[in-house]
């Protein structure tokens, strides 16, 4: 049945779950602190649910525990890394450590990161470097079965392939815009199929190429065994920037980009090109915070449209759905909840 647990009970039962897998105790809580945060910040297409993904993956052998990033050029303001299969919640964060010290020791730090597991909410990552009071810039690709169909398509060619752009605020919270180049991302067709709701129509395509409003042609096989495909925001324009996310976060990391049939491997690999900027150091930091205060005053300025009490920013309602998370806690549906009670039995851990 559907579970509503608090943040701490479900943090604890990812660690067990993820320690029986193989993981350290440390980066167990790590990686299941990464996932309920995402839960908390409204993103269940990039929590809990992922768990079984991940645990599958790592007996297929396409994660590894206790991996870390592998620093393969450093030049101080440009680096390499390789993520080795590692886990996206441990070895994305170790390279943001790297790329943010640069990027304060020089300006800018401009990395690549090839061949992580699953990094999840890349929001995270620009929370990170926003903290510090730099700009980032993230383009990713994903190495998965694609599931997202190229403008003009009927089927799926390439991932969900996010983009996510952090610009520090003074004397107020960060601009944190965090978004897939589909329509929506796959874990949110994943949480709608496992719920049993549809979906608006202009988000997906069955798998004969025609519009549907079933979730479930994404996350499992129909009839003749093949899959639908999610669209691209924006039409031709998402399209755009999904090749750009393809090219930059794949091919430019040395990570590779996907042009193969697709298969049913659990395992999910990206690839990350990252920008940091200090504007601290570009000697235009004054200006810099007192415009971008008076285009967000601005903006606040506007008068409510159709529907909406407020003019928000991009970052604001994740952090509006954390409070209240926190307090309400963290409802999970029949489906995702009974595949994180089996993930835990195939590891020997009992999860109640």
């Amino acid at each position: 049945m559907p579970q509503t647990l608090a943040a701490a009970v479900l943090r604890t039962h990812c660690a067990n779950i993820l320690k029986a897998a193989g993981s350290s105790p440390a980066e167990a809580q790590q990686v299941a602190d990464n996932l309920v945060l995402a839960n908390l910040s409204g993103h269940d297409s990039h929590g809990v649910g992922m768990l079984p993904r991940y645990t599958d993956a790592i007996a297929e052998g396409g994660l590894t525990p206790n991996a870390s990033v592998k620093v393969n050029i450093d030049i101080g303001t440009m680096m390499s890394l390789d993520g080795q299969h590692g886990f996206g919640q441990i070895v994305g964060v170790q390279a943001m450590e790297l790329g943010i010290a640069r990027a304060k020791q020089h300006g800018s730090c401009i990395f690549t990161l090839a061949s992580a597991h699953h990094l999840g909410r890349i929001g995270h990552f620009a929370e990170m470097a926003t903290a510090q009071g730099l700009v980032s810039m993230h383009f990713v690709n994903v190495l998965s079965r694609p599931v997202v169909a190229p403008w003009g398509g009927g089927d799926g060619r390439f991932g969900t392939n996010p983009c996510c752009i952090g610009i520090p605020l003074a004397g107020a919270e960060p601009f944190l815009l965090d978004f897939a180049t589909s329509r929506v991302a796959q874990g949110k067709m994943r949480v709608a199929h496992n719920k049993g709701v549809r979906v608006p129509d202009g988000y997906l395509i069955d798998e004969k190429g025609e519009p549907t409003n079933d979730p479930g042609v994404v996350v499992v096989p129909q009839s003749n065994g093949l899959f639908g495909a999610l669209m691209t925001f924006g039409e031709h324009k998402g399209y755009g920037m999904a090749m750009a996310c393809e090219l930059l976060g794949g091919a430019l990391t040395g990570g590779g980009t996907w042009h193969r049939p697709a298969d049913t491997a659990r395992t999910v690999l990206n690839g990350m090109l990252t920008v940091l900027i200090d504007p601290s150091k570009l000697g235009t930091q004054a200006t810099f915070e007192q415009e971008a205060t008076a285009f967000v005053d601005w903006l606040r300025q506007s008068p409510p449209g159709g529907g909406y009490d407020h003019v928000q920013i991009a970052g604001e309602p994740e952090r509006a759905a954390r409070v209240a998370r926190e307090v309400e806690g963290i409802w999970l549906d029949d489906a995702t909840w009974g595949e994180i009670v089996a993930s835990g039995a195939k590891v020997g851990v009992t999860v109640a």
